[in-house]
Parts: C-alpha cells; sequence; structure tokens
C-alpha cells in the first residue's frame, strides 16, 4: 500500500490495516471515495476556500510557491500533497504544520472505520483523511495536489474550489490517463468546475485544445498563459531551476484569479525566496552520509528529466546516482542526464518494482551497485541521486534529514 511505514506504533497499526481494505495499486473513480466521505459526514463541504492543482510536473512545486506566498500574506493554510518521501505526515499539513502522530493515527482510524465494503485504495483514505483534518481545524485556505489524473483522483470530490490550476503536462501514467498528450490534458481539466477560473500554463497545442475544450463544455473560465497572462520573469523563486519560473508564475496567476484571499505582489515574492520544497535539486546537509556535497532531485519521468538537465547545465559536473520505477521509461529519464554526469551508477529502488541496476547498465553503461548506500560508499563528489522520489526519499531517510 504504497510502502507507507511509520515509526509511531499507532500510525503503524493503521497502516497496517490498509492491505486489508482493497488490492494494491491505483483505482480511479469517485464512487468509492465519496461513500467513504459520506459516512464521515462530508468534510468536504466544510473547507476554507480550495485552491486545487493538477499537472504531470510541477504541481507539487506549485503547490509550495502557493502556501509559502498565503502565509506571507499572513494567512493559515491547510495543504494535501503526495507522495510523501519518508513519512506519512508530509502528506497532511494543517494550518501550516505536518499533522504530528497522535493525531494522524486518530485520523486514519476513524477513516479506516467507516470504510468496511467500499474497498477504497491507500490514497482515498489518505485524502479523506486529510479533508476530515482540514474541515475540523480552522483556517483561511486548503490547497490540494492532485493525485493521478484529475478528473477521477479523489481530491475531485471539490465542488466549488476557489481556482483550479494545470502545471506542465506530459507523458506519464498512459496505463491510467490516456497515450496522448490530449487524452492526458483532458484528465487533468477534469478538475475545471463551472464559473471556476482554471488557469494553465502553457502547453503542446494537442493538450491545450484538449483544455479549451473540456472548459469550455462546463463553462469553467479558461486563463491560458500567452493568452490571457503573460510569463514574468521577475518572479524568480529559491528553487532552483527554469522550470521553477514557470511554476511560480503559474501561483501568481492562480492567486490573481481570485479575489477573496488578498496577496500583494510583495508578499508574493517574500515567499517564493522562504519556498522550500524536498527532493527538487535539493542539497543535502552533512550527516550520517558524510560531508560529500550530494544533491537529490526525483526526476522521475522524461520531463522532469529534461527539467534537471536544464538546472544541471549551470553547475559543476556531479557523479550521478539513478535509480528508476519499472513503470517509467529510463531511455527518456536518462538521455538527457548521461551527458552531464562525470559518472554514472544504477542503483535498486527498495521495495518497489524498479529497472533491473544490471540491464540499465548494459544499456546506457556505467556501472551497478546493490543498494544506495553502496553507491554512495564508492562515489565522490559532487554527486546527485535522481530519477524516482521514492529513491529520493530513502536517502533523505539515511541521512536523518525528515521533511518539515
Amino acid at each position: 500500500m504504497d510502502f507507507a511505514r511509520s515509526a509511531h506504533a499507532g500510525v503503524q497499526a493503521q497502516l497496517d490495516r490498509l492491505p486489508a481494505l482493497s488490492a494494491p495499486g491505483d483505482h480511479l473513480g469517485l464512487e468509492r471515495i465519496t461513500a467513504m466521505l459520506g459516512r464521515l459526514g462530508r468534510p468536504q463541504d466544510r473547507l476554507p476556500p480550495v485552491f486545487h492543482v493538477a499537472g504531470t510536473n510541477g504541481k507539487g512545486s506549485t503547490v509550495a510557491f502557493l502556501r509559502a506566498a498565503l502565509e506571507a500574506a499572513g494567512h493559515s493554510v491547510h495543504a494535501y500533497t503526495s507522495p510523501h518521501l519518508v513519512r506519512f505526515n508530509e502528506r497532511i499539513r494543517i494550518a501550516g504544520r505536518l499533522v504530528d502522530d497522535e493525531a494522524l493515527a486518530a485520523l486514519l482510524s476513524e477513516t479506516i472505520d467507516v470504510a468496511g465494503g467500499l474497498e477504497p485504495s491507500f490514497f482515498e483514505v489518505a485524502t479523506a483523511s486529510a479533508l476530515l483534518a482540514f474541515a475540523r481545524t480552522p483556517a483561511d485556505a486548503v490547497i490540494l495536489e492532485v493525485g493521478l489524473g484529475g478528473r477521477l483522483d479523489a481530491t475531485n470530490v471539490i465542488d466549488r474550489p476557489l481556482v483550479t490550476g494545470i502545471a506542465s503536462i506530459g507523458l506519464d501514467h498512459q496505463q491510467y490517463l490516456g497515450d496522448t498528450l490530449s487524452l492526458i490534458a483532458a484528465e487533468k481539466a477534469g478538475i475545471a468546475k463551472r464559473d471556476v477560473p482554471l488557469v494553465s500554463l502553457a502547453q503542446p497545442a494537442d493538450a491545450e485544445a484538449a483544455i479549451a475544450r473540456i472548459t469550455a463544455d462546463i463553462a469553467a473560465p479558461l486563463l491560458l498563459e500567452g493568452r490571457d497572462w503573460t510569463f514574468d520573469p521577475g518572479l524568480v523563486p529559491a528553487l532552483p531551476g527554469p522550470h521553477q519560473l514557470r511554476n511560480a508564475n503559474l501561483a501568481w496567476a492562480m492567486l490573481e484569479a481570485q479575489d477573496v484571499i488578498p496577496v500583494r505582489r510583495e508578499q508574493f515574492l517574500a515567499g517564493l525566496q522562504s519556498t522550500r520544497w524536498p527532493a527538487r535539486f535539493q542539497k543535502l546537509a552533512p550527516g550520517p552520509i558524510g560531508d560529500t556535497p550530494t544533491w537529490i532531485d526525483g526526476a522521475h519521468n522524461g520531463d522532469a528529466a529534461e527539467a534537471l538537465a536544464a538546472t544541471l547545465a549551470g553547475c559543476e559536473p556531479m557523479h550521478l546516482i539513478v535509480g528508476i520505477l519499472a513503470n517509467k521509461s529510463a531511455d527518456a529519464i536518462v538521455a538527457p542526464l548521461r551527458k552531464l554526469a562525470l559518472s554514472l551508477t544504477f542503483v535498486p529502488v527498495g521495495d518497489h518494482a524498479h529497472h533491473d541496476p544490471a540491464e540499465l547498465v548494459s544499456r546506457f553503461g556505467g556501472t551497478a551497485a546493490a543498494s544506495l548506500g553502496s553507491a554512495l560508499d564508492r562515489t565522490p563528489g559532487p554527486r546527485l541521486v535522481a530519477g524516482s522520489l521514492y529513491l529520493a526519499g530513502q536517502l533523505l531517510a539515511l541521512n536523518r534529514e525528515l521533511p518539515d
């Protein structure tokens, strides 16, 4: 069940109950989550104003920018994101703070207790628990990150968000969303609601056409980059990489599309400088893995790897350690990165189905290591670990550097 683990006995006891609820894997559809929330008293109807963000890449960073800006303006914010890197708690932020273990155990218990016969997925239980927490604690805003797709994602039970947004769209999760950008974009645009502005980054032509069609069909105002709003190069965030400027611009455009929660430009700029988002070209602090300069980045699909390569182009060359999930395209991830690497080492992604490191060596060259730890032991610095957010989480855990 998404391989969640907890050092807290109460949280782990609830996580241990999850496999009995349903088969593992992703189960799209709103029937189960709607029924479960009905049994919990429909907490989705009692939320503060909601910012809802979809996209293939960049939606998590956009959420982080939104949260930092709203908080810089003095607003309290709930946020729901996925996946977690080290601890389940990272998914649920209540009025600015990660949910604590005791509260999380109680939320999971309450949600699982009402789930009998519904066979909800791990993500549906997590989503219901988050919405329950958000409905019970006062805040000025809620930010929800879509987990997979949009139209049938569990977060799409929200009937009336304040504003919706779509970050960069690319080919990923084709087995669930379709094998063309048009089909994938239509699924992402499924978070649109009548009379609620949907703000989108510029997309490939087929994707833009799909978004325009979906929003027109339900009378949702579409605000498209390059047509309805202009990229502002002055919105420079602390997070490195040219792609983060685009995500920052999306966050600002979403804030400007609504007039319920005020954020001034100077407050937004202050928020950009305070934004932290783990595993996005993050430099680790010296710790158990040593003091060798080490960076991590999820870079879990081709577009994310291209964005990472653009960031690396302005940095000193690094040794690259890569682990890739079995359902991802190794070619798309490795191709843009290998030419920038001082050396290339492939590793397994523990507890997840992954591309065999030895097979990757046969295709791309480099060397294989039996584990992330052994790769670190033999790789000099500077070094970068990439290819999977799960691998990034394992490195953060090894270094005892927990996201907060």
